[in-house]
């Protein structure tokens, strides 16, 4: 099942959205938001997924063009919004390049930050930003959403938590970032708002790709037109969406609706690009001494999207421009 919501309100209008992404059907009589349906999931996914049923097989006459530029983020705002580090490699090489040992628990104890979930930026919004010598990075990523989890869930009930996934932007502030771990309490400035894919797809869509935990498809970044990377989500990936979910529950329970990054999917076959501007400055400071590849300017553009193996965009694209803010 694939849904959507369109940028209407504060908290966005559901609709279902066919497979190949061409049509969709508002659903108010069954759920006039994403988060009203994850609210009472086990109710209405089964109602959502009968409307999907009959959209795909052409037997609703109220459905619509689906335009992706309509679309807010699934999720125009959470209640949770946390992003892990799951690609270890991805964390070793940028401790690497600026000589610094990584300790060995973080191979087996995830990297996890709670963002800001309060607004999200619409996936064909202009990410806009004050000043270029912030070091504005895309960080192409993956993000499930859960229903409730217990506080204390295994990695295996975890799993069963996990409703949906979608792409996400984690837009970084590189130059804002090592002043603010200098003091000691974690990111906020350097980690403005995020953005996600115009559909949030169920597991089941994903068929064989959806595999242990992991999305094993590349996820293709371009940045001004040009292929930027593509490295496959279920290469290299030290932990998986369950045990990230777990880590976020050891303390507290999720409510429904929270969203749970991978951090920047990356792999240590250095010839499948990258997926943040940040890891392509460590490699070349690796191997020639210095960065040679700016962070975004004003009037860059980022398109972040991933293709099933017939070639058929999944999630739709995250299309942006950086825009100076006034």
């Amino acid at each position: 099942m694939k849904l959507a919501s369109l940028n209407q309100g504060r908290d966005g209008e559901l609709v279902v959205v066919s497979r190949d992404l061409t049509r969709a059907v508002k659903v108010p009589q069954i759920a006039a938001t994403l988060q009203a349906a994850l609210d009472d999931w086990a109710t209405k996914r089964p109602l959502l997924e009968s409307v999907y049923q009959r959209l795909n097989d052409g037997l609703i006459d109220e459905a619509f063009v689906f335009d992706q530029a309509d679309c807010h983020s699934p999720l125009p705002r959470a209640y949770h919004w946390a992003d892990g580090s799951a690609y270890v490699n991805h964390v070793e090489l940028v401790r690497k390049a600026r000589g610094a040992e990584m300790p060995e628990s973080f191979w087996h104890d995830p990297l996890m930050y709670q963002g800001g979930a309060d607004s999200f930026i619409a996936p064909h919004a202009a990410i806009q930003m004050a000043d270029e010598a912030w070091g504005i990075d895309l960080e192409a990523e993956i993000a499930v959403i859960t229903d409730d989890v217990p506080m204390g869930a295994t990695a295996a009930q975890a799993a069963e938590r996990i409703q949906l996934l979608m792409l996400v932007n984690d837009v970084s502030l590189r130059n804002l970032i090592p002043g603010e771990l200098a003091k000691g309490f974690g990111f906020y400035q350097s980690k403005p708002s995020s953005s996600f894919s115009p559909v949030a797809v169920t597991p089941d869509e994903l068929g064989e790709a959806w595999k242990d935990g992991k999305v094993h498809r590349p996820l293709v970044s371009h940045i001004n037109g040009a292929l930027f990377g593509q490295p496959n989500a279920g290469v290299d990936m030290t932990f998986n969406f369950p045990i990230l979910v777990a880590h976020a529950a050891k303390t507290r329970p999720l409510g429904a609706g929270t969203i749970i990054g991978s951090g920047t999917v990356s792999n240590y076959d250095r010839s499948a690009g990258s997926s943040c501007l940040a890891e392509k400055r460590m490699l070349e400071i690796i191997e020639q001494g210095e960065a040679k590849t700016p962070f975004l300017k004003f009037g860059d553009r980022v398109r972040i999207e991933m293709f099933d193996a017939a070639g058929q965009s999944i999630f739709g694209a995250i299309d942006q421009t950086v825009e100076k803010y006034e």
